[in-house]
């Protein structure tokens, strides 16, 4: 029952997630991109923290440390794609990071010695083939591509560590730990040129939606839903942001509908529901394992 409400709880996150692209395409024509990033942490963290602050302070000093590290992981990420998206297509940069489906199962296999099996393998291949479809329209190997696929390996990078580390108990002090640790490091990168605010009515509203909902909300379920499935399940899972992406972008953004999204939207929704039969059978990342949370 938990593995399906912590997958439920992984597709709401992504959705959420598909949502804001053509509101972050509208804002960052009026809005720096640091300086974006710098306020909806900011903000994300400053709430979250206000909310529950004892949930910070009662985590075990090991859990706060832990979580500063996924923060630091997911913070550089999130700074090397927004580097990288201004020296590359948008289409690129999406399929590139979305790579992580890929890189999550195999540093899952080299640093937990976790066994993917075949079926997994399966559905990895069709979830990459399906984010080629939705995204390429060619691809040079550049500045902008390079960084884009550190980015991919370093979201990787925390789907597994939160896979490890998280619980249901401590998902929302983690969580805030991480949001903090995001906002802090997006604001260094952001104020030697001087923050800019949104001016405009619309654009605040916009950025408190991804502060605290793609932000705060998704960043508490994603850490609450990965403590427990395993990581290679929860990336196919969040393969399905491209999917809402295009299907926010086609109803709310105007868009039209073509043979690439129908196609690769399919293969990405056949690897996601191939993962969920695996899943079932299969243990989360750490079980069987010596080393404890």
């Amino acid at each position: 029952m938990h593995t399906r409400l912590a997958a439920a709880a992984l597709l709401s996150v992504t959705a959420v997630w598909g949502s804001t692209f053509f509101l972050i395409k509208d804002l960052l024509d009026r809005l720096p991109a640091a300086d974006f990033l710098a306020v909806r942490f900011a903000l994300a963290a400053v709430v979250m923290l206000a909310v529950a602050p004892r949930a910070v302070v009662r985590l075990d000093p090991i859990v706060r440390r832990r979580s500063v590290y996924a923060g630091l992981v997911y913070a550089v990420a999130q700074i090397l794609q927004t580097i990288g998206l201004g020296h590359t297509d948008a289409s690129v940069s999406g399929f590139i990071t979305g790579l992580y489906v890929v890189a999550t199962p195999v540093l899952a296999s080299l640093a937990f010695r976790q066994r993917i099996s075949r079926t997994v393998w399966t559905a990895v291949a069709l979830a990459t083939v399906g984010l080629g479809i939705l995204s390429l329209r060619g691809l040079t190997v550049g500045f902008g591509e390079a960084l884009t696929f550190v980015c991919a390996i370093l979201y990787a990078v925390h789907i597994v560590l939160l896979s490890r580390w998280s619980s249901a108990r401590d998902a929302y002090g983690m969580a805030t730990i991480q949001m903090g640790v995001i906002a802090l490091l997006c604001l260094l990168v952001a104020t030697p040129g001087g923050l800019s605010l949104p001016q405009r009515t619309d654009d605040w509203l916009a950025v408190v939606y991804m502060a605290l909902v793609a932000g705060a909300f998704a960043m508490v379920a994603q850490t609450w839903a990965q403590g427990q499935i395993d990581a290679s399940r929860a990336a196919l899972l969040m393969t399905m942001e491209p999917v809402f992406a295009a299907s926010f972008a086609i109803v709310l953004g105007g868009e039209l509908l073509g043979w690439r999204v129908l196609v690769g939207g399919a293969l990405v929704l056949a690897a996601m529901m191939l993962a969920e039969v695996s899943g079932r059978h299969e243990t989360r990342v750490g079980q069987g394992c010596s080393a404890t949370r």
